[in-house]
């Protein structure tokens, strides 16, 4: 996912220091070019040989170190940097770089830089709230600097309140998202729904389906790495959707159609993803019968839910693309490409629940892209991948 990208972490004097090489790990996994630059304070926290064992390069932390190849090493460095992230970023060094103090590698490097920059301050709630501290951090702000907000919780001290600096995996993905992907859907807005509704028999039961949410959420991280404004209206879902998206929880197919139908005229791309539950049970007020939770032997009489795909097909702006999914356990082609039609899609994602790897709650998929002109089927692979080239194909219609 990193390959060929240079990732410099800058580490300052604080005790959530102990998370970075757990986040050096990470992306030296997603094969980036880690690059360690340390205060002299933050070496009282960590011992620089755990980043050097972890990435495999020297960890910069003396301006005049000379034990290196000859270069101006602040400079050479700043030159490679793809991404620079400070974490956890001391009020002394937010302070230094805000107003742009260069008397150490880390600070010299960091404004040298001429990449993306992002801060995750780390520090006492009081501090943390300081007038100054914060009028530092929005004149970073100003400066195009990128601010993690810190959470709350139980800070070194023992006291509680924000200034706490995130996990690993958040700024995991704070630097994924800057990196990862071109953005060749910057400035679209994509809809996404994913997930099973669940309708309501009585206060104890309900109608759903076995829909994990997994492709639908695997879709919506594809296109925010890939710069869209992505919101994700979702059902019931096993995973947990992607950071830095928009989430829009509802229970049923009713309540899915109503948050749809709010968005899909400001969507450029509308991808339905979502696993509805077809069918309701019809009201007590229209069977005059009163249903009683206990009693199983009652038929409990159906009615069918709204079609939001057909609704969407029947709606669409100009410009605007809308692709479907259609899960079949016979005549995959047949069904699918009636539906691309009668529901005036542009693509209809199929797959079968019948094949191996493909389905419900499944980590892989099998789908078939289907559009007017075109069928192609898609070998075996994660539903990762499978967004991505979903994604690819819909940026050609």
């Amino acid at each position: 996912m990193l390959k060929g990208k240079t990732v410099v972490i800058a580490v300052s004097g604080s005790i959530a220091a102990y998370k970075i090489p757990n986040l050096a790990r990470m992306l030296k996994k997603a094969g980036a070019d880690v690059q360690i630059l340390m205060t002299q304070n933050a070496t009282q926290f960590i011992n620089p040989i755990t980043f050097e064992s972890l990435t495999g390069n020297k960890c910069l932390i003396d301006t005049f170190d000379r034990n290196f190849q000859y270069s101006v090493e602040h400079v050479a460095l700043a030159k490679r940097a793809d991404i620079v992230m400070v974490a956890p970023a001391s009020a002394n060094v937010i302070g230094k770089i805000a107003n742009g103090l260069a008397d150490d590698m880390l600070t010299t490097t960091v404004i040298a830089c001429p990449c993306k920059k992002i801060i995750a301050p780390a520090m006492n709630h009081n501090m943390y709230h300081n007038p100054i501290v914060q009028d530092n951090l929005e004149k970073l702000k100003k400066f195009g600097y990128e601010i993690v907000t810190p959470e709350t919780g139980m800070l070194a001290n023992g006291d509680s309140g924000d200034g706490r600096m995130p996990e690993e995996s958040l700024l995991f993905q704070h630097i994924i998202k800057e990196i990862a992907f071109e953005k060749d859907l910057a400035g679209k807005k994509v809809l996404i729904t994913a997930g099973a509704t669940r309708e309501p028999i009585d206060p104890v039961r309900y109608i759903t389906n076995h829909s994990s949410g997994k492709m639908g959420c695997a879709l919506a991280q594809a296109a925010m790495l890939r710069g869209a404004e992505v919101t994700l209206v979702h059902g019931h879902m096993d995973v947990v959707p992607p950071e830095f998206i928009t989430c829009v929880p509802i229970v049923s197919a009713e309540d899915m159609f109503i948050e749809v139908d709010k968005r899909r005229m400001s969507s450029d791309i509308i991808i339905k993803a979502a696993a509805v539950a077809d069918y309701t049970p019809v009201t007590v007020a229209e069977n005059k019968i009163k249903k009683s939770a206990s009693d199983d032997s009652m038929s409990i009489p159906l009615k069918r839910t709204k079609d939001i795909l057909l609704h969407l097909g029947q709606n669409k702006r100009e410009n605007q693309i809308i692709c479907g999914f259609s899960m079949e356990t016979e005549n995959l082609l047949e069904n699918s490409q009636k539906k691309l039609t009668k529901k005036n899609c542009d693509m209809i994602c199929a797959n079968s629940l019948s094949s191996s790897g493909s389905g419900f709650k499944s980590d892989t998929n099998i789908i078939t892209l289907i559009t007017k002109d075109s069928i192609e089927e898609l070998e075996l692979m994660s539903k990762e991948q499978a967004a991505h080239v979903i994604l690819n194909k819909i940026l050609t219609l």
